[in-house]
């Protein structure tokens, strides 16, 4: 294998046609430069220099390896300054996908702060709900994704437990899940209610992970929502629910980016949480822009 230092040592001898010549301008020995230019041509398993007195000239093997040790050496130090600026946060990217409601409150404090501290590091961000947002990690199409789980549907839910364990989870915060009822609704004056009491509303689902921890919150209850609508939008949930079409149930932090037209907020019983995590892979923690953006997104979370 050919190192990097014999191709510095090598261009050198070239340059000054001499090892003691060589040796001064790299600041070694002349002994130093003869075991180097012997290990370089024990490396490419051919003579790289003819010695003939004081006097010594390159090879054809020597002239080729020559002229590529410009180009090799340039591209190592151009390598080596764009892995110091990545590593400085002078450089390189980070790529996030989030959940919508993670997108639109979490994600964008976050990002002004980590653009304002290292305007060199590119940031992306695309949307997609868990489980597909974690196969995005897993499959190299993202180094963070947003992503939330139900802890008291542990034994139904694919995203928690095993399916984690090899990830970086960074918690963020806890969600409380609360009722949306249409403005003229029975109920809509309620300080609290249960969620018994709703068992014969037509209901307006989410995402397809919110859906069935939806079925599993009614069914523990008694009963089996009557599913009439299901859309990943909460805007278009809260507009369904404002025309009086249905029921539902949402994320409290949905409320921080949406305002309700025609529906009203109510606590609703047994409280329900989903945990907000950031996930990454073990060796992307270790990358500084990463590092960082995690540390952004945590701060947001304790806001």
């Amino acid at each position: 294998m050919i190192e990097a230092r014999h191709l510095r040592v090598l261009r050198a001898v070239a340059a000054t046609g001499s090892f003691s010549a060589a040796a001064r301008e790299l600041g070694c020995t002349q002994p130093a430069v003869s075991q180097q230019m012997k290990a370089l041509e024990q490396s490419t398993g051919t003579p790289l220099l003819i010695r003939t007195g004081r006097e010594m000239r390159l090879t054809q093997a020597g002239e080729a390896l020559v002229r590529h040790a410009s180009g090799i050496l340039a591209g190592l130090t151009a390598a080596e300054e764009e892995i110091a600026a990545i590593a400085g946060l002078r450089a390189g990217r980070v790529r996030m996908v989030s959940f919508p409601s993670g997108s639109s409150t979490l994600v964008p404090s976050a990002l002004a702060e980590m653009r304002a501290a290292h305007p060199g590091t590119r940031v992306s961000l695309v949307e997609a709900e868990p489980p597909r947002s974690v196969e995005m990690l897993r499959d190299g199409d993202c180094e963070i994704a947003l992503a939330f789980r139900y802890p008291q549907v542990r034994g139904a839910d694919p995203a928690v437990g095993p399916e984690w364990e090899d990830l970086v989870v960074r918690p963020l915060l806890t969600d409380r899940l609360i009722g949306v009822v249409p403005e003229g609704h029975r109920l809509a004056g309620a300080e609290r209610i249960g969620i018994t009491e709703l068992a014969g509303e037509p209901w307006i689902a989410g995402c397809p992970r919110c859906r069935r921890h939806l079925v599993e919150i009614c069914e523990s209850a008694g009963f089996t929502p009557r599913i009439d609508f299901a859309t990943d939008d909460y805007p278009a949930v809260f507009g369904l629910v404002g025309a009086g079409l249905g029921v539902a149930v949402m994320p409290e932090l949905a409320l921080e980016s949406v305002r309700p037209k025609g529906a009203r907020i109510v606590p609703v019983e047994p409280v329900v949480h989903r945990e907000i995590v950031a996930l990454t892979l073990p060796d992307l923690a270790r990358v500084p822009a990463v590092a960082a953006m995690l540390d952004r997104l945590a701060t947001a979370a304790a806001r």
